[in-house]
């Protein structure tokens, strides 16, 4: 009745593709929306008090940009891609424990689930280098948010002045060398460390970083399912042609014996 029809259909739910595809969507959301909102936060402090030329970061400005429009790509791409490798998770599902009568795997089927589990390995690796990359700003961040707070614990010493202790943001590479002021000082820092633009930018690239990490698992998590899916329906084309062989030598079988029975019939 109704409750084996909805066992029925829970039964062909791939649940362990739908996990993979609602952790791959939270991490590509998270990398995605608070990596473009910190890129911006970035480009904000680096102007009122790194760089207050604007030829200065003006490539760095365009870099961020560029990087801003890839992350929508990103987002658009990963979420038609989630949703077709849940498509096929109900296919495989479907196809193994065989939910629709006569359906039968093909070698088209099989030939994509293949195409699925290489192109998903080379995502997975690219996404290693995201996470990596991802990694840069927040260790970034942390050594500015480290040396204001070294400013702090020496306010109460006063044989170490503050104003000794500086970041410059040139060493890293991303303004020029004869960018002005190019580096931030004792109090300054401080209060550059104080300020809102500094706190968002710092904990969201740290929540994106932790998304891309997440995008990460997700991807070696459907990984692993695309592979054992594809053995199965490996395994399941062979039981199909072996079954498929049996039934016509059966067919065969019954043929010969009906045309005895029809000679004898015909002799006696």
């Amino acid at each position: 009745g109704c409750f084996e029809c909805c066992i029925k259909c829970l039964g062909g739910v791939p649940y362990a593709s739908l996990v993979a595809t609602i952790l791959c969507f939270s991490g590509v959301a998270l990398f995605c929306g608070c990596g473009h909102v910190a890129l911006t936060g970035t480009v904000t402090i680096l102007e009122q008090h790194f760089s207050t030329t604007a030829s200065d970061h003006a490539l760095l400005s365009e870099v961020i940009q560029l990087m801003q429009y890839v992350i929508y790509g990103i987002a658009s791409f990963f979420f038609l891609y989630g949703i077709i490798l849940l498509a096929e998770g109900f296919y495989t599902t479907s196809a193994v424990k065989e939910l629709h009568g006569e359906f039968k795997t093909t070698a088209c089927g099989r030939c994509i689930s293949g195409m699925f589990v290489f192109l998903t390995y080379v995502l997975g690796v690219a996404w290693l280098g995201v996470f990596g990359f991802s990694a840069v700003p927040v260790f970034m961040f942390y050594n500015i948010w480290s040396t204001c707070e070294v400013i702090k614990s020496l306010q109460t010493n006063v044989t170490v002045p503050g104003d000794q202790i500086c970041v410059d943001i040139r060493q890293y590479g991303i303004i020029p060398w004869n960018a002005v002021p190019g580096k931030a000082c004792g109090p300054i820092l401080e209060n550059i460390c104080n300020t809102n633009e500094f706190y968002m930018s710092y904990h969201l690239f740290i929540v994106a970083c932790a998304g891309a990490g997440a995008t990460v698992i997700a991807l070696i998590h459907f990984l692993m399912i695309l592979s054992s899916n594809w053995a199965y329906l490996k395994d399941a084309s062979k039981m199909q042609a072996y079954q498929d062989i049996k039934a016509k030598e059966e067919q065969e079988l019954q043929d010969i014996q009906s045309r005895s029975k029809e000679q004898l019939n015909s002799y006696t």
